[in-house]
């Protein structure tokens, strides 16, 4: 299951991210979303767990609970739906 996690803390590593959810079972893949031109975090990413259930309790535990100082945003990521295509100005 992929989880969606918001309002992190700008310097979270993906290790801490990956400890934190680990605690409920299987950790897959951790990715936080960095900036493409300053390199910093944007505040948010995602993990991915096998089991669906582990994932679940990991989702209700750590919702709304602090990392770093900062009450984290947990919940099931939603598919990216179809966005429109950017048009340049020049």
């Amino acid at each position: 299951m992929n989880i969606y996690v918001g309002n992190l803390p700008y310097n979270v590593t993906e290790e801490e991210l990956r400890e934190a959810f680990s605690e409920f079972g299987e950790v897959s893949s951790v990715n936080v979303i960095m900036d493409k031109y300053s390199g910093q975090s944007k505040g948010f990413g995602f993990v991915e767990m096998e089991k669906s259930s582990e994932a679940e309790e990991a989702i209700k535990a750590l919702n709304e609970s602090s990392l770093k100082g900062r009450n984290i945003k947990v919940n099931q990521a939603k598919p990216r739906g179809k966005r429109p295509q950017r048009r340049s100005r020049y």
